[in-house]
């Protein structure tokens, strides 16, 4: 189990390193292109079977503990460690990560976007996983932060290099926004490190911040929060989101929405909460007040680019919805109740699975008409997706529907409880101005509903094909093979929740109660 994560860990960058090497001339295929491709596929699909192999085994009847664990001394005098371990929260973060990229990688290898040589790109995907993948499994704060980092410069290529229209533009505003809160989030990150004499996560967990005082706590949870919310994103720190999704390759928007955001969450989750949890009880209605704020903004913002005769960008418009389901994931975590964190970490899985869906079901829909305009794709009777495309138009609905919350579809479940644990906060935190976080945000999801049901009345409705349009092609081999297992998750996650509750809710009611065992 301890090679097995660490090999997780180091196995995409050793794919990545031998991505840029000439293929043996055995294994070229038809061209260097075709083997490159096929060797991202061969890579993340190698991570992922570990991956799952890992989760089958770990013990599931103590999801609190740390497993597969490595701690080996790296720098001695700052008392630095390499140490890795996954326990009920992090393990459906990696499985998920490993499963959005090896998707990613295949759909690659049958829709390469257009820009330079493959091999950059196949590069540069594997070092992002690596670097998603540590920060998931990592349990020192220094190399939590190094691995924050190491994602950041290939996201900012495969946007700058791969991407659309204004793609340097929306690079360089994701690179900026995001080292500049990783920069005060280092601070923190030292401040705790400094003043509790460790930067070992599992120590400082089971401490629950006993070693630090209040003052101490409140500077380290304002530094660092600002950097998480900077990668969650958090209204209003989320104005690079929509032009980096915007710009990004189809599969770029996936693993952007999919994981990179996740880790955000994460970091609220893992570090703030049982490290320092007096801080984040002097925070905890200042961050649902944004997170609230976030959910009504971004449904307003995909209501006005949904309206007829505003020009909105299709994939604009799923950016602006992951603003408000990130809000949800942010107002259960400030609740600091395992009813709410629970909930935030299921909406974690479930926006990964559904939004990355609906990135690639977006991207199709642009690789077909052209343009991912919703005034140009309704047109005068709407897009009719329906009777064009039937398949297409069919997952479109359907990944809209698990989008917007409904009962039985994953969606709905995460959602609820950061509702549910909003309703009831943790003691010490004003329940009126949770309650009135509660009510904001069971209106935000009448305005989600409103909207993803309006894209789809807009885009897959419509009269007939017109006389000597060129017919659209349904849905290929390729992309069955790449959403099929989203769809078939999101519909095990609604109906089935007890899957995801049953690893995250014991290793969350530890760490809200002092750390990990």
């Amino acid at each position: 189990m301890q090679f097995l994560l660490a090999l997780i860990v180091v196995g995409p960058l050793l794919g990545a390193a031998a991505a840029l090497l000439p293929a043996p001339p055995g294994l070229r295929g038809k061209s260097p292109d075709q083997a490159v491709l096929r060797h991202g596929v061969t890579v993340t699909g190698v991570i992922l079977l570990a991956a799952i192999v890992l989760a089958l085994g770990f013990d599931h009847d103590q999801p609190s503990r740390m497993q597969a664990t490595t701690d080996i001394s790296w720098i001695h005098a700052l008392d630095v460690r390499i140490h890795l371990g996954v326990d009920g929260i992090s393990l459906p973060l990696l499985v998920l990560t490993a499963l959005l990229t090896f998707l990613c990688a295949l759909y690659s290898y049958f829709k390469m976007p257009a820009g330079p040589s493959p091999k950059g790109f196949v590069a540069l995907l594997l070092v992002l996983e690596s670097g998603t993948l540590a920060t998931f499994a990592v349990l020192d704060l220094v190399l939590f932060f190094l691995a924050f980092e190491m994602v950041l410069i290939p996201m900012y290529f495969l946007i700058a290099r791969w991407g659309g229209e204004g793609r340097q533009a929306a690079a360089w505003k994701f690179i900026l926004y995001t080292l500049l809160g990783s920069v005060v989030m280092l601070l923190g990150l030292l401040l705790i490190g400094v003043k509790a004499g460790t930067f070992d996560m599992v120590a400082l967990a089971t401490d629950n911040g006993r070693g630090l005082t209040t003052s101490v706590q409140v500077i380290a949870v304002l530094a660092i929060g600002i950097g998480l919310a900077v990668k969650t994103p958090m209204w209003p720190l989320h104005s690079w989101l929509p032009d980096a999704h915007t710009a990004a390759p189809t599969v770029g928007s996936v693993l952007l929405a999919g994981v990179l955001l996740k880790m955000g969450t994460y970091g609220f989750v893992r570090i703030l909460l049982p490290i320092t949890p007096d801080g984040m009880r002097v925070f905890a209605p200042y961050l649902a007040a944004f997170a609230v704020a976030g959910i009504i903004y971004g449904s307003l913002a995909c209501l006005a680019l949904a309206r007829p005769g505003n020009k909105g960008d299709l994939k604009r418009l799923i950016a602006y919805s992951s603003v408000g389901h990130m809000g949800f994931v942010l107002l259960g975590i400030a609740t600091m109740t395992p009813t709410g964190v629970n909930g935030a970490l299921f909406a974690n899985v479930a926006h990964g699975l559904v939004t990355g869906l609906l990135f690639f079901l977006v991207g199709a829909i642009k690789d077909r008409y052209g343009t991912a305009d919703l005034d140009t794709l309704a047109g005068a009777t709407g897009a009719a997706l329906y009777g064009r495309a039937p398949r297409l138009g069919a997952l479109l609905a359907f990944a809209a529907v698990a989008s917007l919350g409904l009962p039985g579809l994953a969606g709905f479940w995460g959602e609820m409880l950061a509702l549910f644990g909003a309703f009831e906060p943790a003691e010490g935190l004003s329940r009126p101005a949770f309650l009135t976080f509660t009510a904001i945000g069971a209106f935000g999801t009448l305005l989600t509903a409103a909207y993803l049901l309006l894209v789809v009345r807009r885009v897959c409705m419509g009269g007939p094909r017109p006389v000597g349009e060129t017919p659209i092609a349904d849905v290929q081999g390729y992309e069955f093979a790449a959403w099929t297992p989203l769809v078939a998750l999101t519909v095990l996650a609604g109906l089935w929740p007890a899957v995801l509750l049953g690893l995250t809710d014991p290793a969350v009611q530890q760490l809200l109660a002092g750390g990990t065992r």
